[in-house]
């Protein structure tokens, strides 16, 4: 099965580590694509690559102040992901519910003895 393009949504945006990197500094405020290269210790081409598949998807806004142009997180494009992975959570709730319950049970057998 073919593998769908970088650009196609938010899940195969972020499967690429380096992608992750830059949302999570953007989480901090906008930067521009100089600043995002020399903390990940990239090149600057590299960096952009990254910004406009990011931006394609909808995980990234830019705008221009002056002659830079500075990114910023959209969380909105994160949307799908976090819907996705809320799933997950109400199953790991569900486990650590029961595993607290299972403690406890442990807890006043031994206080009985």
């Amino acid at each position: 099965m073919a593998r769908a393009a970088t650009t196609s949504d938010a899940f195969n945006a972020i499967a690429e580590p380096q992608r992750r990197d830059i949302l999570a500094l953007l989480r901090a405020g906008e930067r521009p694509v100089t600043e995002l290269a020399r903390e990940l210790g990239m090149s600057q081409p590299g960096a952009s690559k990254h910004l406009r598949v990011l931006r394609e998807v909808g995980l990234v806004r830019v705008r221009g102040v002056g002659k830079q142009r500075l990114y910023g997180l959209d969380a909105r494009g994160l949307r799908p992901v976090h819907e996705w992975v809320g799933g997950f959570e109400r199953f790991w709730s569900g486990s650590f519910d029961r595993l607290d319950a299972y403690v406890q049970d442990l807890k006043q057998e031994r206080q009985g003895e």
